[in-house]
């Protein structure tokens, strides 16, 4: 009870009306007369209906995953990334270095006079220059030399534009994961699938906007785990959602038994009302307000998620066309034909990785670089070529953004010690993407001679995230978000459009 009698909260007469107090009254009407004088002002500065996010579009009304428009004219509205994990090497793979066969064997000294050190973690197992195990031929019309460890995946050169000067800043996996997922080299940053639909939200109210895949053969996850997928200091509601690689892929994906469809509303009903109580008395709690949609996006996942990743529906002549049928790949190929349905769904970001997280359970081949790669080059090349392929038979390439990248690539000197294999190279390597507004059938950027260092049009992350969000039809320098009352954004201070793979 107050001094003069008043009680503390409002009460309830006996026609089930609200009655307030005097101290109450006043204080509404004083907080709505406050915002009357604000809404004048905001509109007298132009500000009244900017939106909340970079993305312009987007009222504070709307709900987080509301479709956005996005800054300018979009030439891509998705993006599947093929994450290959553990860093492959680019002299094996897509950079074609004739001279290594010429230097084989000799001391990378001898071709680089200046060269200090292999900035690799193995320093006493160095060994001389080291020539690709596989043999290289043209593909396509453009002519690309392309490793013979992708026999499937040569067919396609001419829909890819290849990064050949990529750098980053670690040669640490952890860092460089973070690095090329985040744009920043340690945790707490959020992933480029997290500021995409944080941008332009999600197609679909009944699937989430960013799925992850991970590599389902037990190898676990990559290193830095979800972290990589994480939206950090992004509202809760734009993370990835982890699909299990064996397993049910989401827990509680069907309804409890004994429980019916108005029954389970009727719950969910109460539970929103209480939370969105809850929330109001926190002034719209980030946290909270992910929370309440991840229920009411939980509900609507049980009956569009199982039929989305029912990749057995497809008819056979598909799962064919991925490798669904072939024991070395059919992992991958469920997880691309997975991929393709959740996109075709509105799913707005699928990132798959392929490798787990040990060394030779990854790309990372510090041992046996021909074995290594051979093995994960087989499981990956025809289900990420038949991506390519039915995408485009179904008039969805030219809108869906695919992506082949890992953290970093390997050096072209050998990592001595029973079969050879490299060593890590963040100094250059190779990405490729196809799909949406790339100009298929080109390269950018070089590596010298022996595939070490990025030496023409070099090309940092910040860079390769810029071109992603530009390809998206955002702004990077636009797309902000303030924390700690900093504006922050996917590209830090830094990052160009790589406007010489742009269709």
């Amino acid at each position: 009870m107050s001094s003069n009698g008043e009680r503390a909260m409002s009460s309830v007469d006996a026609e089930g009306a609200r009655v307030w107090t005097r101290r109450q009254l006043i204080q509404r009407a004083g907080g709505g007369f406050g915002l009357i004088g604000l809404a004048g002002l905001l509109q007298s500065e132009g500000l009244l209906d900017r939106p909340s996010r970079g993305a312009e579009g987007a009222s504070r009304s709307m709900g987080p995953l509301e479709p956005r428009a996005p800054h300018f004219k979009a030439r891509a509205t998705r993006v599947i990334w093929i994450f290959v994990n553990g860093g492959p090497s680019q002299v094996d793979t897509w950079d074609h270095k004739p001279a290594l066969a010429k230097w084989d064997g000799k001391s990378i000294k001898e071709f680089d006079k200046s060269f200090q050190d292999t900035t690799g973690f193995f320093k006493n197992e160095v060994g001389g220059l080291m020539k690709s195990p596989f043999s290289f031929r043209p593909r396509g019309r453009s002519g690309k030399m392309t490793s013979e460890i992708f026999p499937n995946l040569g067919e396609h050169v001419d829909k890819m534009a290849f990064v050949h000067s990529m750098f980053s800043e670690s040669n640490n996996h952890s860092p460089a994961l973070f690095m090329m997922n985040t744009g920043m080299p340690r945790m707490g940053f959020p992933c480029v699938g997290s500021w995409v639909t944080y941008g332009l939200g999600s197609e679909s109210r009944n699937l989430p906007a960013f799925v992850v895949m991970s590599d389902p053969r037990g190898r676990g996850l990559p290193k830095g785990h979800a972290a990589n997928w994480g939206a950090a200091y992004l509202p809760g509601v734009y993370q990835g959602t982890h699909l299990r690689p064996k397993g049910a892929a989401i827990d509680n994906l069907e309804r409890p038994s004994g429980m019916n469809d108005s029954e389970q509303r009727a719950e969910l009903d109460l539970v929103r009302d209480l939370n969105q109580h809850h929330r109001e008395s926190l002034q719209a709690e980030a946290e909270l307000a992910a929370r309440i949609e991840s229920f009411e996006l939980a509900y609507r996942m049980q009956s569009a998620a199982p039929e989305a990743i029912d990749v057995d529906s497809e008819p056979a002549h598909i799962k064919h066309l991925y490798g669904l049928d072939d024991p070395r790949c059919d992992h991958v190929a469920r997880q691309c034909l997975t991929a393709r349905r959740l996109v075709e769904r509105g799913v707005r970001f699928v990132q798959i990785y392929s490798g787990g997280m040990e060394n030779q359970l990854s790309w990372d081949g510090h041992k046996d670089i021909k074995g290594n790669h051979s093995q994960f080059a087989g499981e990956t090349d025809k289900p990420v070529a038949g991506l390519l392929a039915d995408l485009d038979q179904r008039g969805l390439l030219d809108e869906t953004l695919v992506i082949w990248a890992g953290e970093f690539g390997r050096l072209p000197i050998a990592q001595v010690g029973g079969s050879p294999g490299r060593d890590h190279n963040p100094h250059g390597f190779t990405i490729w993407m196809a799909g949406g507004g790339v100009k298929g059938g080109v390269s950018h950027g070089a590596t010298d001679e022996v595939g070490y260092k990025a030496v023409v049009d070099r090309t940092h992350i910040n860079d390769l995230h810029a071109t992603i969000l530009h390809l998206l039809g955002v702004d990077h320098e636009r797309l902000t978000y303030t924390y700690n009352g900093r504006r922050f954004r996917l590209t830090d201070v830094a990052g160009k459009v790589v406007k010489s793979i742009l269709a």
